[in-house]
């Protein structure tokens, strides 16, 4: 015979929720799956760009730029989230590790996407004698960043879709703290790429005329 079953005070339960960090395992859920969800837009947008990456050149670097600020902050929560699993954090454990071959790819998607902006820049700055080994270790490094990164964004696609959204709807069965601070961070990091295509575009054709 099972026990009987008592009704737990919503406020004792919030405040041990709270305690035990879940709402914290939350927070960092929902700030990767909105950064997720902005880079699968945008990685889409750039692979359209290099079927005729001539003519695409410009949207090409405008794209690149706006992406990069996001995979960076998507790359600190989830290592950030990685980190307190193995720290041992009790919430974190308790949601589990992220698989395994997001796991093993995570240490290459940051060197490639440092690999991908040093040699994108230098590119758009370097003199003539640099820029057929720079636009190679480019390509090089872009396509195999660019397939790392897409099996990275679509291993978390069903996080996204649960998880995207619940920080810019109004419901209030969805509201928890910080949201403002998450939905900041993520705008910022838009608003930081942009900065960075508006700096780093024109510098194509000035790169142009001297290659």
């Amino acid at each position: 015979m099972n026990p009987p079953q008592y009704p737990v005070d919503q406020t004792e339960a919030s405040g041990a929720r709270r305690l035990r960090g879940v709402d914290g395992v939350e927070a960092n859920s929902r700030l990767t799956a909105a950064l997720g969800l902005v880079l699968f837009v945008l990685l889409a947008g750039e692979g359209v760009t290099i079927l005729r990456i001539r003519p695409l050149l410009s949207e090409h670097v405008a794209i690149g730029a706006l992406l990069l600020p996001p995979a960076v902050l998507k790359m600190a929560t989830t290592g950030y989230r990685m980190a307190a699993y193995y720290r041992r954090i009790p919430a974190y454990r308790l949601k589990g590790p992220p698989p395994v071959v997001l796991r093993v790819l995570g240490p290459f998607v940051v060197v490639l996407t440092a690999e991908v902006l040093a040699s994108g820049v230098a590119l758009l700055y370097a003199g003539p004698q640099w820029h057929r080994t720079l636009l190679l270790l480019h390509k090089a490094g872009f396509i195999v960043w660019l397939a790392a990164m897409s099996i990275h964004v679509l291993g978390h696609l069903m996080e996204t879709y649960h998880h995207a959204w619940r920080d810019w709807v109004t419901a209030r069965r969805w509201k928890l703290s910080g949201g403002g601070v998450r939905r900041a961070l993520v705008i910022a990091s838009i608003a930081l790429g942009a900065l960075l295509a508006l700096l780093l575009t024109p510098r194509i054709g000035v790169a142009v005329s001297t290659h």
